[in-house]
């Protein structure tokens, strides 16, 4: 399978992931203390929503690059 069709076949299934879960969340460090023996630190979960628009794109541009458009 060419890189072509790899990267178009990648798009496809994000999307459609993109489309079934609609968001994703993640955990970002945000501050570290070390006073001595003393450790704190403050984690904040972060989360990023997919627009519908994005999943579509994502899923159309992914069958062009697989599947190639082909002239008549």
């Amino acid at each position: 399978m060419n890189p072509i069709k790899l990267a178009g076949l990648a798009l496809v299934i994000l999307g459609g992931l993109g489309l079934a879960y609609g968001s994703f969340a993640y955990t970002k460090d945000t501050h570290d203390l070390k006073l001595g023996p003393l450790e704190l630190s403050v984690k904040e979960k972060e989360t990023v929503n997919v627009p519908v628009w994005a999943g579509v794109a994502a899923i159309v541009l992914g069958g062009l690059l697989f599947f190639g458009v082909r002239k008549s």
